[in-house]
């Protein structure tokens, strides 16, 4: 670790390797998934990163008389890497935002790749640890709460759009509050569709919910959000 934190080849060469690392790890768990940013997305962002802060260090070493922030550039990077995130959110068709996770991940690799850059290579492994742990065991956490959660969001298809008041009425009578109602309405049966976020009473599970969607006879098909 003390020759990463000096200043020579070595030093330089073990920091992008670390920042490499890191991208790596944080890629493969995102490629796992088959998120749209992988493998090489995560380590050019992190080995960018790292050479941004290197590149600070270069210019505050070689040029002491310029007075040089070596913070500079590298608050650049974690602002500017936000826009790279923002290209990884989508809303799908379904009007689900995906991508949330990964763009949250790239910024906190580019992050890494500054802690990488600079040689502080204890923070740069801790922060590591830490990320891949949000990514793949709090990913469990994160289900477990969200089947106990009192609100469901659904689409749901019918036979006809006038069926959809039948299923309001069974919704009342099940004490099941709802709200963001949208209607697509077309003269193509595939289209008779419904968004509906639904708010379970106290001591209800979503099993509920789906025992009443697969009971009913004029519901062609169904999807949690």
């Amino acid at each position: 670790m003390e020759i990463v934190k000096g200043w020579s080849f070595s030093a330089i060469f073990l920091r992008l390797l670390l920042a490499t690392l890191v991208g790596v790890v944080i890629g493969v768990e995102r490629e796992y998934k088959n998120r749209a940013a992988g493998v090489k997305t995560h380590v050019l962002v992190c080995i960018g990163s790292a050479l941004v802060m290197i590149t600070s260090e270069y210019i505050y070493r070689q040029f002491p008389e310029a007075k040089a922030d070596i913070n500079r550039i590298g608050a650049q990077v974690v602002s500017g890497v936000g826009f790279l995130g923002v290209g990884t959110i989508i809303i799908t068709g379904n009007k689900e935002v995906k991508g949330l996770t990964t763009a949250a991940g790239l910024w906190a690799c580019a992050c890494a790749g500054l802690a990488a850059g600079i040689g502080f290579v204890e923070g740069t492994l801790i922060a590591l640890a830490f990320i891949f742990l949000a990514l793949r065991v709090l990913r469990i956490t994160d289900r477990r709460i969200h089947s106990k959660s009192h609100f469901m969001v659904l689409i749901i298809e019918f036979d006809m759009m006038s069926d959809f008041k039948d299923f309001i009425m069974t919704l009342k009578e099940n004490k099941i509050k709802y709200s963001n109602v949208s209607m697509n309405e077309n003269h193509s049966v595939a289209d008779n569709a419904a968004y509906i976020t639904l708010e379970l009473p106290k001591g209800m599970e979503s099993k509920k919910v789906y025992d009443i969607l697969m009971e009913n006879e004029h519901i062609r098909y169904f999807v949690e959000m």
